[in-house]
């Protein structure tokens, strides 16, 4: 079973409100490159995050705007600036740390929302159906790259319709298999 594997490096995803408070009233999200995800797409704004102990400059920015803003870094980033990111799926914020996100209209002090997301699987349900997989199962994935083959564990499947299969590990995953940015893995029973 083939899974495309592809690397997310830090990146955040902002509210209406806070891209307001970053880029001015008015400001739109524009798509810079849009991403395997369908509706998914890179802007050309850029933030700073800031920690206690330093800041990451020209941080992605995601988009569409969602709900909450959330910061997605790896453990290596968040440690560099002094936050202790969390393994979380995305959209599950609740207890974790906060930063400062800086943009070219003013700044914002989030009181939580950074965290280092937990590796995991789109899917469709009928791609989810076809491989025998199910929302929210934890599986492996093999991959095996310029002679430094690697299994991820602990993989959580995440099945909606407006998915596209793909897996996503952090840069310090992806660097740890010496991985050039997309390679196909493969699921293990």
């Amino acid at each position: 079973m083939k899974i495309m594997v592809e690397t997310s490096a830090r990146h955040v995803h902002l509210s209406e409100k806070d891209l307001a408070a970053l880029f001015g009233p008015d400001a739109k999200l524009t798509n810079k490159k849009d991403l395997s995800q369908p509706g998914q797409f890179a802007c050309f704004e850029r933030v700073t995050v800031v920690g206690s102990k330093g800041e990451l400059a020209g941080v992605s920015i995601l988009g569409p705007v969602r709900k909450e803003t959330q910061v997605e870094l790896s453990l290596t980033d968040a440690r560099k600036i002094g936050i202790v990111a969390p393994i979380r799926e995305s959209g599950d914020i609740d207890g974790t740390p906060g930063c400062k996100l800086i943009g070219p209209a003013g700044e914002v002090e989030i009181s939580r929302g950074v965290i280092a997301a937990k590796r995991h699987i789109h899917m469709t349900p009928d791609s989810a159906a076809e491989y025998g997989l199910q929302d929210k199962q934890v599986v492996s994935v093999k991959v095996d790259y310029n002679d430094r083959a690697l299994v991820f564990g602990d993989v959580v499947v995440r099945v909606r319709s407006d998915f596209a299969p793909a897996m996503h590990i952090d840069t310090d995953e992806s660097n740890a298999a010496g991985l050039p940015g997309t390679v196909d893995g493969e699921i293990l029973p």
